[in-house]
């Protein structure tokens, strides 16, 4: 059993190191914000809802809500801490038109939080209150996972890598994985199932970018931009538009 709660902490801290490299990966794209005064093309939309993805994760991390999880609450707390000055960066440099909607997204996002928080506080007990927010966090986390699915169709449809960067694709996969085992190690549905998810889609964005980096398309466009990756490295955050009008790196699903 030592092992065992040993092989089990190892990897928590392995999924706190890789989610850290995740949450601060849009770090490149809000220098560029701050650098130009401006938002641009790029969405708030990820921000608020990965955001949204760390409070309710780092809820149900908390020990009155599922013992033993105190990995999970510090690297979603950390997150939320991230997301939360991401957003208000964003709000600072958007067009008054994006603001208003990123004020209204960041409403609602404080509003399912809260709603989730005070049922489970006040209505709920025991593993009943556990069975909800796991839930709740699950269906989040896996829309936060799903991200990339826009980038994928991106590369498997211009047969290039530059919008998926090699070493965040990798960091999904790894981040995924020591999760998904931290959750079957510990017996943890709700860890396990979304990051289990996240695990498979961070392995098929390896196998793409093993398929399409030597394409002509991928060397073309780094001679173009002098050898440097022109994808910024950020989990499934929109990127500005292609020049020829092609689909942006949105965030899947909802949104992490």
């Amino acid at each position: 059993m030592d092992v065992f709660h040993a092989l089990h902490f190892l990897f928590g801290i392995f999924g706190n190191a890789t989610g850290l490299f995740l949450f601060l990966a849009p770090v490149v794209t809000f220098r560029r914000i701050i650098r130009n005064k401006s938002t641009e093309q790029f969405s708030g939309i990820p921000y608020n809802m990965t955001l949204l993805n760390c409070l309710l994760s780092a809820w149900y991390g908390l020990p009155f809500v599922s013992p033993n999880n105190m990995l999970v609450y510090t690297i979603n707390g950390t997150g939320a801490v991230l997301e939360t000055v991401y957003v208000i960066i964003f709000l600072i440099f958007a067009p008054k038109r994006a603001k208003a909607r990123m004020l209204g997204l960041l409403l609602l996002v404080v509003s399912v939080f809260a709603t989730v928080a005070l049922v489970s506080v006040l209505a709920l007990h025991g593993q009943k209150r556990k069975l909800f927010c796991g839930c709740a966090a699950t269906i989040f986390s896996i829309c936060m996972y799903a991200s990339p699915l826009s980038v994928m169709r991106l590369v498997i449809r211009t047969r290039s890598v530059e919008f998926m960067p090699f070493l965040l694709s990798l960091f999904v996969f790894l981040c995924g994985t020591s999760w998904f085992v931290f959750g079957l190690l510990g017996r943890d549905p709700f860890i396990a199932v979304p990051n289990g998810f996240g695990c498979g889609l961070g392995a098929m964005q390896l196998v793409l970018y093993a398929i399409y980096r030597n394409s002509e398309a991928s060397r073309g466009q780094k001679d173009g931009n002098g050898g440097k990756d022109g994808g910024a490295l950020e989990m499934g955050y929109e990127k500005p538009r292609l020049a020829n009008g092609g689909a942006q790196n949105g965030a899947g699903g909802a949104a992490p």
